[in-house]
């Protein structure tokens, strides 16, 4: 359903909080060389942590949800400009 401009705003402020209150954490992993907002697969706000090389280990460490967001894993290391 579409959401109101209030309650999506709501929506995003939350995330920006869980994204702050974890960042130095997420960063603090061995990898993770960014962390962001974006969307999921199903266009639902999500954090999206960005990693040098996706590694099992690496993606072990990182939640799969913050404060009830899916948490989202990018290689993002090894991007080009386009």
């Amino acid at each position: 359903g579409t959401l109101s401009a209030c309650e999506d705003k709501a929506m995003t402020d939350d995330i920006y909080n869980v994204k702050r209150r974890n960042e130095a954490q997420l960063m603090s992993l061995p990898g993770v060389v960014s962390v962001g907002i974006g969307q999921d697969q199903n266009g639902k706000p999500a954090i999206v942590v960005g990693l040098a090389a996706a590694t099992p280990a690496t993606e072990r460490r990182v939640p799969d949800r913050l404060g009830g967001f899916p948490v989202i894993t990018q290689t993002v290391g090894k991007m080009k400009a386009q």
